[in-house]
Parts: structure tokens; sequence; C-alpha cells
């Protein structure tokens, strides 16, 4: 009897310390996974996904250890980052503490709406297919996403973002922009975008640009000759003579003029830009060697730039 009673003991001991023991050991996981919790789920529901995308053992294991060791808090929704090895105590403790790991997605400026469709289907966390959105609709920036959001949900948080800051900077517009509706103002901005990444050279482009159209000159940007060719990628090789020439709507060396659309996402600053533009007398500008641009009044300044350009590509062993 004594003996039964001792094993019985010795059995209960052990069951108590693998009970206790395995809420603290590692778990199974290999490496930090990200982990999703719906509104509403249960501890069960949670556990069974714990264990779907092995975090843990068994499911069943994980409740019974959960009800005995730990807290009665209900799990928080929303997404988690669960760490590699994570015990079952600190996966419950991550679940109930509402340690979220907040996802964001980026939109930079100048991002067409092509990249910005194979961005937003490439974030993990996001459900549901989208189309390409209207280019020039997307107002970049850092964007937060909530817990099984859809993909058409974070897109038109960020075209609505987009239609009030349009609103806003169009109330606030100088006499001098060229544009003469909130669509024209995009369509420039997106050339401006385009062609500078430096925010001081914005507004003088914008500047120069408003002349041109002013005169009737024609805008020569090259960048409207690319899009219709990539949808706004990257060519990843020089313009062909054949391409220059080409009349399809957003050529801007086939017609003075704007293009029949915008060619990317413009920011803010460059929708300032061309709402407020630079008072200026330039029509001409060239790469300058170090990420910015010359500019010229008249085309026998702008050639003489263009030598000095050239020969600095030679230098570079470019030419």
């Amino acid at each position: 009897m004594r003996r039964a009673i001792r094993l019985v003991a010795l059995l209960a001991a052990l069951g108590a310390l693998w009970l206790v023991g395995g809420w603290f050991l590692p778990g199974p996981l290999k490496a930090d996974r990200p982990f999703m919790v719906a509104s509403g789920d249960s501890l069960s529901a949670v556990a069974a996904k714990l264990e779907r995308e092995g975090a843990i053992g068994s499911a069943k294991v994980f409740r019974v250890r959960a009800r005995l060791l730990g807290s009665d808090t209900p799990v928080k929704s929303g997404r988690f980052l669960l760490p590699k090895g994570a015990s079952p105590r600190i996966l419950l403790d991550i679940l109930q503490g509402g340690r979220l790991n907040r996802l964001f997605v980026t939109i930079p400026e100048g991002m067409p709406s092509i990249m910005v469709r194979d961005r937003l289907m490439a974030t993990p966390g996001l459900t549901g297919d989208i189309p390409v959105p209207a280019e020039g609709s997307i107002l970049p920036d850092t964007y937060e996403i909530g817990a099984g959001e859809t993909r058409a949900a974070v897109l038109g948080r960020m075209q609505a973002a987009m239609t009030r800051t349009l609103d806003q900077l169009w109330r606030a517009r100088s006499t001098r922009t060229f544009a003469k509706t909130p669509e024209q103002a995009i369509i420039l901005a997106s050339i401006i975008e385009k062609e500078t990444g430096k925010a001081s050279e914005r507004r003088l482009i914008a500047g120069l640009y408003t002349q041109r159209l002013r005169i009737g000159m024609r805008l020569q940007a090259d960048p409207t000759v690319i899009y219709p060719i990539t949808k706004g990628k990257p060519l990843g090789r020089r313009i062909r003579k054949s391409e220059l020439r080409a009349d399809n709507g957003y050529n801007t060396y086939a017609k003075a003029g704007l293009p029949k659309g915008p060619i990317t996402n413009p920011g803010k600053a460059s929708i300032e830009a061309a709402l407020n533009p630079a008072k200026t007398d330039y029509l001409y500008f060239v790469a300058d060697g170090t990420g910015g641009h010359v500019f010229a009044s008249t085309l026998a300044e702008h050639n003489a730039n263009v030598r000095r350009w050239y020969a600095i590509r030679r230098a570079r062993g470019e030419m």
C-alpha cells in the first residue's frame, strides 16, 4: 500500500513538474513570427491557431496550463510578434498584455500606382485583392494598418488622404499657378515629382514649367515619355528617338501643354510647388552632376550648361 501511495505521489509530482515546467520552457518557434488575433477570438481559438502555426505543441495542453497557471485576462485582438523560442507563459503574456506589433506601409513620393498595388499586395497582414488605382489618386505617406484590414480599405484611406490634401492646397493656391483645375495641379505636380528629388528645386521647376506652358513652349519632360512605356516603372535604358516622337497623349516632346494624365503619385510638397510656383524667367534646366540642376533663361546659356554636363559625364566614363 505504501509503495502504491509513493508511486501515486511520484506520478503526481512528475505530472506537476511537467505541467509547470512546460509552462516556462522554450517553445518550438524557430524564428520571430507575426500573429493575428481577430476581434472576439476566444482563448480556445487562439490556442488552436498557435498550434497550427507551430508556436506551441498542443492547443489542449496550452489551454490547461493557461487556466491553471496564467491570469484570466482575455486575449486582445491585433497583430503581435511572437519571439523565437517563446515559452507558453511568454506567449500568453504577449497576447493578454496587448504588446502589439504595429504594422505600417510606406508609399514614397513619386511611386506610380502600379507599384503601389504591388507593395500593398506584398504587405503581410492585409486581405483581399485590389486593382491598380488611378494614377495620382494616392497621397504618398506612411499609413498604419489595422489587424486583418483589407487592401481595399487601406487604399481607400490613401485616396481619401489625397482628396483632403488636394482640397486644402487648392484653396490656398497662388494666382501664378497654371493649373485651372485640381486635376491639372496633380498632373503638373507629378512631372515636378519625377524631375527632381531636391526640395529646394521644386518651386523653381514649377515656375519654369509654368513659364513654358504660358508661352506655348513644349515641356519636353523625359518622364512623360517613359510613362506610357513602363506605367511609371524605371525604363532601364535610354529613351529611343522613336519614343520621343510618339504621340500618345503623354509625350510632352510631341505636343505642347500638359499630358493627358498624371505620371505618378506626387507628394504634398510637389503639389504645393505646382500650385505656388516660383516667379522666374528660367525656361531650361539640365543636371549639374551633384544630384541637382542648373537653370538658364536663354537657349545659349542652356547649351553651355549642357556641354558642361556632357563633360562631367565623359569624365565619369558615362559617355
